[in-house]
C-alpha cells in the first residue's frame, strides 16, 4: 500500500510539474520582445521616419537570408544592388560559393544558377518559385527592407515608440521587424521575419550602402 500511495503521490508531482512548465513556456510566448505604441507622438514618429525614408530610390546591401518553405530550405548569404529600374541579386551557399543570381529588369527576370544555366520569367516571385523552390517577394521586398510599406493596401501595422514599423501585413505577408541599427546616419532594420501560408524567410542585414 504505502508503495502504492508512493508512486501516486510521484505522479502527481510529475503533472504538476509539467503543467507548471507549460505555463511558464505559454507566458514567456506571450509577452511580445517589443510593444506597439500607437499614440498621437508615436505616431507622428512613425509618419516622420516614413517620409524620411520614402526618398530613398537605391540602395545596395549584404546580409544573410534563411527559408524555409513546405518542400525546401535554404540558408547562406546574400548581396543586393536596388534601383527603381533594376535589382541585381546574388545568392551564395553557407561556404561562400555563388548559388545563383537574379538580375531584374523592367521587362523581365533572369535566373542563372551555379551551372551556367539561365532561365527567366516576368517576376521574381514565380521565378524563384519555378527554379529555387520557394518565393522570393522582390515586388515588395526593396520597400520592406528599408521598414516601410509598399504603395498597395495595408491590412495591419504597428510601430513602436520611436515611430519605427515592429509589424506589417501586406500582400499576404506578415512582416516582424525584431530589431534595427544606425547605418549611414539613418536607423534601419537588421532582422526581418516574413511568412505567408507556405514560406518563412529571414533576413538579416549586415552592412547598407550606396544609399540614395
Amino acid at each position: 500500500m504505502v508503495s502504492i500511495q508512493s508512486t501516486q503521490w510521484q505522479q502527481s508531482i510529475r503533472i504538476a510539474l509539467v503543467i507548471g512548465l507549460m505555463a511558464f513556456l505559454q507566458s514567456c510566448v506571450s509577452v511580445p520582445a517589443i510593444k506597439p505604441a500607437q499614440s498621437a507622438a508615436s505616431k507622428a514618429l512613425y509618419l516622420k521616419h516614413q517620409q524620411e525614408i520614402a526618398a530613398i530610390q537605391q540602395f545596395s546591401l549584404q546580409g544573410r537570408i534563411g527559408v524555409q518553405s513546405e518542400n525546401k530550405g535554404f540558408s547562406g548569404g546574400l548581396t543586393w544592388q536596388h534601383d527603381n529600374a533594376n535589382d541585381d541579386i546574388s545568392l551564395f551557399s553557407p561556404l561562400g560559393g555563388q548559388v545563383a543570381s537574379i538580375k531584374k529588369t523592367a521587362t523581365q527576370v533572369t535566373l542563372v544558377d551555379d551551372k551556367g544555366n539561365s532561365i527567366s520569367e516576368v517576376d521574381a516571385e514565380t521565378l524563384t518559385q519555378k527554379t529555387l523552390g520557394w518565393q522570393l517577394p522582390l515586388s515588395g521586398l526593396a520597400d520592406w527592407a528599408l521598414g516601410r510599406p509598399t504603395s498597395s493596401h495595408i491590412m495591419n501595422s504597428a510601430w513602436d515608440e520611436q515611430g519605427y514599423l515592429i509589424t506589417l501585413k501586406q500582400d499576404g505577408w506578415d512582416i516582424k521587424y525584431e530589431n534595427y541599427s544606425e547605418q549611414n546616419g539613418r536607423l534601419l532594420p537588421r532582422k526581418i521575419l516574413l511568412k505567408n501560408e507556405k514560406i518563412h524567410l529571414k533576413l538579416l542585414i549586415e552592412h547598407w550602402g550606396n544609399m540614395n
